[in-house]
């Protein structure tokens, strides 16, 4: 199953993406995360994030990449169903082996105008190794 976390790119270059993902009560994971208290799973944050750097990297000349590793990894509110994850991914440096190290910052787009910071970390990302 591949779930699809970036809704929507607001801006777009090779050294940042912007992206959202709105959230709904129809998405079938909320039904079991949490039963009376649904929210989007901390593990799909921090893919969105991913899925964005995925995008930036693109226009980088790099298109396959995978996560490598995650550091720095904090976590702040919930994202509910009726509210947006506003993420931000930008590059950082080029790491060892071709590795790429990227910031990443979620922040929850409430329907009050409110937001606070849902996620973040600084992402490893490196090439998919070729199949043998």
């Amino acid at each position: 199953m591949k779930f699809q976390l970036v809704d929507q790119v607001l801006e777009r270059s090779p050294d940042r993406v912007v992206a959202v993902k709105a959230v709904t009560a129809a998405e079938e994971y909320l039904a079991d995360h949490f039963p009376g208290f649904p929210v989007l799973p901390g593990v799909f944050m921090v893919e969105a994030m991913v899925q964005a750097a995925r995008l930036m990297l693109a226009d980088r000349g790099r298109p396959r990449m995978v996560l490598g590793g995650v550091r720095a990894l904090r976590y702040g509110s919930f994202v509910r169903p009726g509210e947006s994850l506003r993420v931000e991914v930008t590059f950082d440096r080029e790491g060892e082996g071709g590795a790429i190290l990227v910031r990443g910052q979620g922040t929850v787009q409430r329907t009050d105008g409110t937001s606070d910071t849902a996620v973040s970390g600084r992402l490893t990302m490196r090439s998919v190794r070729p199949v043998e």
